[in-house]
């Protein structure tokens, strides 16, 4: 690879390297695993990423912030908001074992950089952070129109869902049976009713 990547080879590289991340971790992985699986060599990752392994790991977090932008956007766009966040939960069954055992590259960081990198690891718990708001604010919203008739406060329910998707990326390695998954997943989803 000759030169500075473009953006487009930028967050191509960044997506790569995430795959790798994910099913490693961020200690366990090697400049050679990020070489292997970009394509790029060590200089161009280290011209494209000036903090190294460490950056490109944080903007594989950033990446998956997108992601829950696009989500968020998806459930702005929904008649039902409840019914996408039930079918985002109940998806998780239907995974390939590859796909629980790696669980969810956020929650796995919190764990991993707890006591290691605070830095990283609130990275990690912002991400939850807005999660769980976007949760509460849906919530919040559905229980006004009558749509969830659970009394509990939206916050204590946005905390909730929360604590089960930390939990279930605990439990898919457990059990990487989808029809143990869906069970589960069903029970905490009736909270949303």
């Amino acid at each position: 690879m000759k030169g500075r990547p473009n953006i487009y080879h930028d967050k191509e590289l960044i997506l790569k390297a995430q795959e790798v991340f994910w099913e490693r971790g961020y200690n366990a992985t090697s400049l050679t695993d990020l070489t292997n699986a970009t394509g790029a060599g060590a200089g161009s990752l280290y011209n494209t990423f000036k903090g190294g392994k460490r950056e490109l790991f944080k903007k594989a977090l950033q990446q998956r912030k997108e992601a829950l932008n696009t989500f968020r956007e998806s459930l702005k766009n929904c008649g039902h908001p409840v019914s996408l966040i039930k079918k985002f939960f109940l998806d998780l069954a239907n995974a390939d074992k590859r796909d629980h055992f790696r669980g969810c590259i956020i929650a796995n960081t919190v764990i991993e950089m707890a006591l290691v990198d605070d830095d990283l690891q609130n990275e990690a718990v912002e991400i939850l952070k807005e999660t769980e708001r976007l949760y509460t604010f849906i919530v919040s919203a559905e229980q006004d129109k009558g749509r969830i008739t659970s009394k509990l406060p939206a916050e204590v329910i946005g905390k909730y869902l929360i604590t089960f998707w930390c939990g279930i990326n605990a439990l898919r390695r457990i059990y990487p049976d989808r029809n143990i998954l869906k069970q589960q997943i069903e029970i905490h989803l009736k909270i949303l009713d």
